[in-house]
C-alpha cells in the first residue's frame, strides 16, 4: 500500500507499508526519481544479465528513500517557509519516499534506517538546517 504524504496540494512524499507479493512489484509511481521495488522469487529463479543504458535525467530536488529497519521514528513536516505542518509515526518495515519540503526527525525508539539518496552531495547547496518545532504543537496524519 502507498500513500501519498501531502499537505493540501504540495506533494512532499510517500509512505509505502507493503505486502510481500511474489515476482517483481514496482511500489512507486513510474515518474518518481526514486523507484521502490520488491522482488520475491522462489529458488533456482533467473533474472536475465540486463545493461542499464544511459538516459539523461533532469533532478530539481535531492530525494531520499528511508527504510525503517527497526524501532519507531517520526517525522516532522515544514513548508518550504519553514512553518510546522504536521507529522507521521514510522515503524519497523515502512518505507519513505521523501521528494520536497522540509522534514525533521525525533527518534521514539531506538532504530536503524537505511537512507538513499542521489549524489554526489554536496554539503553547501544540497541542506539548510533550523530550529524544530514545539512538541506541543504537533499534528499527526
Amino acid at each position: 500500500m502507498i500513500n501519498e504524504i501531502k499537505y493540501k496540494k504540495f506533494i512532499f512524499g510517500y509512505l509505502i507499508r507493503y505486502k510481500k507479493k511474489k515476482g517483481v512489484n514496482f511500489l512507486t509511481p513510474a515518474k518518481l526519481t526514486h523507484q521502490v521495488g520488491s522482488l520475491r522469487h522462489k529458488k533456482n529463479h533467473e533474472i536475465f544479465p540486463h545493461l542499464h543504458l544511459k538516459n539523461k535525467r533532469k533532478i530539481d530536488y535531492t530525494s531520499e528513500v528511508l527504510i525503517i529497519q527497526k524501532g519507531k521514528i517520526r517525522i516532522d513536516l515544514y513548508s518550504n517557509k519553514k512553518k510546522y505542518l504536521f507529522s507521521k509515526i514510522l515503524i519497523k518495515d515502512d518505507i519513505l519516499i521523501l521528494i520536497k519540503g522540509a522534514h525533521g526527525f525525533k527518534v521514539l525508539e531506538p532504530c536503524d534506517i537505511l537512507e538513499i539518496k542521489q549524489g554526489p552531495y554536496n554539503k553547501k547547496r544540497d541542506k539548510i538546517r533550523f530550529n524544530p518545532i514545539n512538541e506541543k504543537s504537533l499534528k499527526f496524519k
